[in-house]
């Protein structure tokens, strides 16, 4: 495979997903190397750990590409105390660049969410709460094919994306029909949910008064950060392979959930 500037690679990703519509908040892009240094094969992960740094180093990856930047507030030391201090001197040393595409990822058309309602089997998507740029937002909401029992249907969600548990709230209707979602933590779209006119809210992280706040209106549906969010590295896989041919791309193999579950 050819070797290709980080600039080449990390352009078809932003013709997708464009870091300008990353939240305020996030650090999406490149957290680590040059843009134009020249790598020769990319390993897609979900996060950026010493797991995925030894992946990488065996398989000859200089370059990381991660839904979640593993950067969020400033370093002021490099010095090993914890995993992100490790990490980011490691990938330095070890000539590893770290590209991230997070909440751009999360909010461009066709993105996180389009794709995990894709695997869920809901249809006739629609933005579940829009932003100012058209066709960009977070969350979709959609119909199911036909009308399923609450539990069973998450029965289907919980074996379609490997949960460990899935925390719910009151059953609120026999049936769920009208699904929405938003992968990662996205309890502030409960309100959007229930606009939307929806049975079922499936995302992830949400709190004990999250639980409580649809008020039998609406059934909420916690399937786990990473379980939501899982699905970036196929995604990503396809924006990049559909567009660059000549450069290899691998699917992690070592990215994996920091939360147990004892069952």
């Amino acid at each position: 495979m050819n070797a290709m500037k980080i600039k080449e690679i990390t352009d078809v990703i932003e013709r997708f997903a464009p870091l300008g519509w990353q939240e305020s908040y996030d650090n999406a892009g490149l957290v680590v190397g040059r843009s134009d240094d020249e790598v020769r094969r990319a390993l897609l992960a979900v996060d950026v750990t010493e797991e995925v740094l030894d992946e990488a180093e065996e398989t000859g990856c200089d370059l990381i590409i991660t839904h979640h930047p593993i950067i969020f507030h400033a370093l002021k030391r490099f010095n090993s105390a914890d995993p992100v201090q490790r990490c980011v001197e490691r990938a330095i040393r070890s000539r590893i660049a770290l590209y991230a595409c997070h909440t751009n990822l999360d909010s461009a058309p066709g993105g996180m969410s389009w794709r995990l309602a894709g695997i869920l089997g809901i249809g006739n998507l629609r933005l579940l709460q829009p932003s100012s740029v058209e066709g960009v937002g977070f969350g979709v909401v959609g119909e199911l094919p036909e009308a399923v029992e609450p539990l069973a249907y998450l029965g289907t969600v919980r074996e379609r994306l490997g949960c460990g548990a899935i925390r719910y709230s009151d059953i609120a209707i026999p049936a769920v029909r009208r699904v929405a979602l938003c992968t990662g933590a996205g309890a502030s779209l409960i309100g959007d949910a229930l606009q939307a006119g929806a049975d079922l809210y499936i995302t992830a992280d949400l709190k004990y008064n999250d639980f409580m706040t649809p008020d039998k209106r609406l059934m909420v549906a916690d399937v786990g950060h990473f379980e939501s969010e899982y699905c970036a590295i196929q995604l990503l896989f396809e924006v990049l392979s559909k567009n660059l041919c000549t450069f290899a791309v691998r699917k992690s193999e070592r990215s994996r959930n920091p939360v147990n579950y004892l069952v």
